[in-house]
């Protein structure tokens, strides 16, 4: 189960988006993704898909950046062609605008993931008021 503060952090981040950015974000957010990946017989990526899988997509979380699961042995898509070799699985990679914003390498269970996930997501958008009470 997510901590309060990881939930209250991500909204807090999305709240603290300025009108204005509306135009900008809805574009950040149709090329933000997370990249999930993942081999055949891997325990731990079965695990974070019976934990996490079923519902990510119904999260703040799996909206803002919906998940995409790639083969780690087979070729990148092109449009991930910039991103460097992932050798352990699984392993999640947060993509936005054509640019990596960060890993998690490894499944550390539930609620290490969403805090974990939190982090990266915090890195696309600067820390505000709101983000920084929350911290306290």
């Amino acid at each position: 189960m997510r901590s309060l503060f990881s939930n209250v952090l991500l909204w807090s981040l999305v709240a603290a988006i300025p009108a204005g950015a509306a135009g900008d974000m809805a574009n950040s957010r149709e090329s933000t993704q997370l990249v999930m990946m993942e081999e055949d017989g891997c325990g731990w990526c079965e695990r974070w898909l019976q934990e996490i899988g079923g519902l990510y997509h119904k999260t703040p979380e799996g909206r803002f950046a919906p998940l995409r699961r790639v083969d780690v042995h087979g070729p990148l898509p092109r449009d991930l062609g910039f991103l460097k070799p992932s050798y352990f699985t699984p392993t999640f990679i947060l993509v936005s605008s054509g640019k990596e914003i960060g890993r998690i390498q490894g499944y550390p269970g539930e609620d290490f993931f969403w805090v974990m996930l939190g982090d990266l997501l915090a890195k696309l958008k600067p820390a505000g008021p709101i983000e920084a009470e929350a911290g306290r």
